[in-house]
């Protein structure tokens, strides 16, 4: 009787074991699916986004170095200028994305 009560024990043991595995991993995989069908998809993950689409409108008389480097990988810090960072998200997705180059003409 106790013998049972061992196997019992040992058997419910490993299926709680089991179940909490199964209950862990179904979770991951439905982080790792929100993350990527959510947040990846988006080019833009902090600027303005209270507006539904966001546009930056610069004169050329206003240019006031010979060229200006305008962010295009929507990390930089100093939006909607280039300060580098597509370097770091270059490094990071191989990714190739570099600023738009605006040169002044005189």
């Amino acid at each position: 009787s106790n013998e049972y009560k061992s196997y019992l024990r040992i058997t419910m043991d490993s299926n709680v074991v089991q179940q909490v595995a199964i209950c862990a991993a179904s979770a991951l995989a439905g982080a790792v699916l929100t993350f990527f069908l959510t947040s990846r998809g988006r080019i833009n993950r902090s600027i303005e986004k209270e507006k539904s689409k966001v546009c930056h409108n610069v004169d050329i008389e206003d240019l006031n170095k010979g060229t200006t480097a305008y962010c295009r990988c929507w990390k930089s810090s100093k939006f909607p200028y280039c300060d580098g960072s597509h370097s770091k998200f270059n490094n990071l997705t191989g990714d190739n994305v570099g600023p738009l180059l605006v040169n002044k003409k005189n």
